[in-house]
């Protein structure tokens, strides 16, 4: 695409260039050479045009170009060199505009799938060495350090694994894995480094199975066609039968010829590109990205919403939603020790909760004599006093017999499912705990309430994460239907049996929502934080991580196609009076080309109004 657009602008050139230098001729006296220089002007724009429509009858596409094609030709047969380079000036510019909607979206997108590790740090001989991932073999060790992401499957071979699978499974929480567990590939290392032992070849990963699902999705998405080209064999049995009436009843090949010009399908090939090229830069006004025309019209007509959890509906990190003190304490108080100790670990919840007090403005100890067991928990001095905070087994074991927790049972069933409880412990006293978790994005049942109204009939939570999870979450929330536990493969099917309904939109921005989203008639990718797996697929991405985006994609995308349609519809019957004129011998080719130029300017100035809000 992106080379299309600087051709359809190099062809655009020769009309343009070729009347103005025609006119330039003709007032200099060489009247002899005006006709050919519109003629060779119009033939590179011609012979793109009968190249691109033996292209396209040979996929089985019919489209409305077939009539620019007629009137050009039979322009030049019959002597009317100017009318031909006018209906080819109008031809190209169209072919430029449709170009630039397609490819306007497409230039800010990053590479595909950029997530991708392309190296591994191997265990060979008693030293690393760094091999590409084509190189793994069964049986290689290979290293993760912080941050990186696993490569292969396979099994933890020396350390603790902390691994964030959110953009595959879509649980919000790392996971921990010990040894001799299985560790996904596309997992990211949220702890320390740890060792894999390769269970299968990078090729044979569960990432690289995601790869391919996305590529076979897109294969399998059913093409749609231009909005024009809807038009394209009611019009043209009309022009051929306005333009063989207007020769049989006059004899006079001219009159056919002017019918072609009038009916030349301007007003249907540039209305459309002008009115969605409006759309897409509406909707990037509004942060939000969509790849081309066939996914601004495909959103128009959407019936029914698939929707992701983690980092969907929810934010996609564990938060602070609750504290509970023992007497003593305060709330801030339990946060200020965690918070004072955590900041010598590196993982992921003691950031999180280290960020919590900053947020809170609380002012942290510097903490001393630290020793932390690796994914569950941490102890030291805080503020001269000893300290420890982790999970509540962790914690409990640290505590005298006398200092107990009161309620061991509460950490597993009273509290909300995927939640994650931090205990807190003083010089051997238990202080309080912290509850961490996934929580809704602020004003989620509103937005799909909005959503509702936009004509979606049905509304669908499709997820890789626990069905208790996904249960509790969406309790309350306008959801028809709730799928948890799913494979990537398992979300494309969610997706595939929705069509039943009309077209479907699939919002994701996991790893694991990308084939789903390559399958859907509309995927929409939260772009700001999603992986580039999910935003490549995607059609259209979120530019800014608010949900709430969707509403104006879909209202920018209904408002576009309508004034298309308007445009269209207006331009179609100016058209037609415009070939009855000609037939009864009102027009000649050239004053046909000029009013069709007139309908020309009338239907883009209305296709513009899709940059303005509507009253």
């Amino acid at each position: 695409m992106f080379a299309e657009v600087p051709f359809q602008r190099f062809l655009i050139g020769f009309p343009a260039v070729g009347i103005v230098a025609g006119f330039a001729l003709q007032f200099a006296g060489f009247d002899a050479w005006v006709d050919r220089v519109w003629a060779l002007s119009t033939a590179p724009v011609l012979i793109a045009l009968v190249l691109d429509i033996s292209r396209s009858l040979w996929r089985g596409d019919f489209g409305l170009d077939i009539v620019a094609a007629l009137s050009m030709t039979a322009a030049l047969i019959f002597g009317q060199e100017l009318a031909a380079v006018v209906v080819a000036l109008m031809y190209a510019g169209g072919q430029y505009l449709e170009a630039f909607a397609e490819g306007h979206a497409s230039r800010q997108m990053t590479a595909l799938l950029s997530r991708v590790p392309r190296t591994a740090m191997r265990h060979r001989n008693g030293q690393l060495e760094e091999i590409a991932i084509n190189l793994i073999t069964i049986g290689d060790r290979l290293l993760i350090r912080q941050g990186d992401v696993v490569p292969a499957d396979g099994t933890v071979s020396a350390g603790l694994a902390v691994v964030d699978q959110s953009a595959l499974t879509g649980e919000s929480v790392p996971q921990q894995r010990k040894l001799g567990e299985t560790v996904m590939s596309g997992s990211t290392n949220a702890g320390e480094a740890f060792d894999v032992t390769v269970l299968r070849p990078a090729s044979q990963s569960t990432y690289a199975g995601i790869v391919r699902l996305v590529e076979t999705a897109r294969r399998s998405k059913a093409p749609m066609a231009r909005l024009a080209d809807r038009f394209s064999v009611i019009f043209l049995g009309l022009t051929l039968a306005v333009a063989s009436f207007a020769w049989f009843w006059s004899y006079d090949p001219i009159r056919a010829v002017a019918v072609l010009v009038v009916a030349t399908p301007c007003p249907l090939i540039l209305a459309v590109p002008v009115a969605i090229v409006s759309g897409l830069s509406r909707a990037a006004r509004h942060g939000i990205l969509i790849k081309g025309g066939k996914a601004i019209e495909m959103m128009a007509r959407i019936r029914s919403l698939v929707v992701d959890k983690t980092g969907t509906l929810t934010d996609g990190q564990a938060k602070v939603v609750s504290v509970s003190a023992e007497e003593g304490f305060c709330p801030d108080d339990v946060i200020r020790i965690a918070a004072s100790l955590d900041q010598a670990s590196k993982h992921i919840i003691a950031q999180t909760l280290v960020a919590e007090a900053r947020n809170r403005g609380l002012l942290l100890s510097i903490p001393t004599d630290v020793v932390e067991t690796p994914g569950e928990g941490i102890c030291g001095e805080v503020a001269g006093q000893r300290a420890v905070v982790g999970g509540v087994r962790f914690v409990s074991s640290r505590l005298s017999k006398t200092e107990q927790f009161s309620d061991q049972g509460r950490s597993a069933s009273n509290y909300p499912p995927g939640a994650i409880v931090v205990a807190v412990a003083v010089a051997e006293g238990l202080a309080g705990q912290i509850i961490l978790a996934d929580e809704l994005r602020a004003g989620i049942e509103q937005l799909l309430d909005r959503i509702r109204r936009l004509e979606v009939e049905r509304i669908v939570l499709a997820t890789g994460d626990r069905w208790d999870v996904a249960e509790t979450v969406t309790s309350g929330l306008p959801i028809d239907s709730v799928r948890a536990e799913l494979t990537p493969d398992q979300k494309v099917m969610v997706v595939l049996s929705e069509r039943k309904a009309g077209p479907v939109m699939m919002v994701g921005d996991g790893v694991n929502d990308a084939p789903a989203l390559a399958a859907a008639d509309v995927g929409v990718a939260m772009g700001a934080k999603g992986a580039a797996a999910s935003a490549e697929a995607a059609d259209v991405v979120l530019l800014v991580d608010q949900l709430d985006r969707i509403v104006p994609a879909i209202e920018i995308a209904r408002r576009a196609k309508f004034i298309a349609l308007e445009s269209v519809y207006i331009g179609i019957g100016l058209s037609t009076i415009g070939m009855i004129a000609a037939a009864m011998g009102y027009l000649s080719p050239v004053e046909g080309a000029l009013l069709q130029e007139a309908i020309d300017v009338a239907v883009i100035l209305n296709a513009l109004r899709v940059l303005r809000d509507p009253m």
